[in-house]
């Protein structure tokens, strides 16, 4: 491990939309420890969010362009921190696993996945079409891209800050796998950690999976496509 990496500064981005309900659980089993820097990432709710994160003292951004497109990027804008951890605070992801993702990141990976296969970890989210989704992108990506991840479209992962531009992601509706594939082709240090998926709180599931399959099946094929000319 470098002197780099020891002083290396970390960021918790908490993105949502109308997750009041679980908000309430899931901010406060998150230590100010942790991480230098806690933003939620409102992405204009009108269900109390902001009202509880101001309430409660946490830093609220809202997001300057609607949409889940927007969502890394604005990430990056809002904060200065070395690494960027991208987390869903639906119930999905387990808070507890924060400090691993870090520590992982801290070996000198570039992006680190809170992988849901990658055993003992099991999803209590996952639907047989969701399950079979992300096995098949999975291994579509493995396949085209060399690389050996076991979860493509999750939501909970860190990366280093200056991946986004490197990589040039910008916006994009399938900006994860945007990324890991880009990752792969320029051959960054990809980790895992294995992190369960419990079932969502409250609020309503943002993800489609027709809508959300076209859109990875879409960007899959452009990468591949484009290979390194981005």
């Amino acid at each position: 491990m470098g002197e780099q990496d020891k002083d290396m500064t970390s960021a918790l981005v908490a993105f949502c939309l109308n997750e009041e309900e679980a908000l309430r659980v899931i901010l406060p089993r998150i230590k100010k420890e942790w991480v230098d820097e806690l933003i939620v990432l409102d992405g204009h709710s009108s269900d109390g969010t902001a009202e509880y994160c101001k309430e409660h003292g946490y830093r609220l951004c809202l997001q300057e362009r609607l949409g889940m497109d927007s969502v890394l990027a604005e990430a990056v804008d809002f904060t200065t921190s070395d690494v960027i951890v991208m987390f869903t605070p639906d119930g999905n992801s387990i808070p507890e696993k924060i400090p691993e993702i870090i520590d992982k990141m801290r070996e000198g990976y570039d992006l680190v996945i809170a992988s849901r296969y990658l055993p003992p970890a099991s999803s209590e989210d996952d639907d047989p079409v969701t399950a079979f989704g992300n096995w098949m992108f999975t291994k579509i990506i493995n396949f085209l891209f060399r690389g050996k991840v076991t979860d493509s479209l999750v939501g909970y992962f860190a990366l280093r800050r200056e991946l986004f531009e490197e990589l040039k992601i910008g916006d994009t509706d399938s900006w994860g796998p945007r990324l890991l594939m880009r990752c792969m082709k320029k051959k960054k240090r990809i980790g895992e950690i294995s992190a369960d998926e419990p079932k969502r709180i409250g609020g309503e599931r943002k993800m489609n999976p027709l809508r959300n399959g076209w859109w990875v099946l879409r960007t899959i094929i452009h990468e591949f496509i484009i290979g390194n000319r981005y």
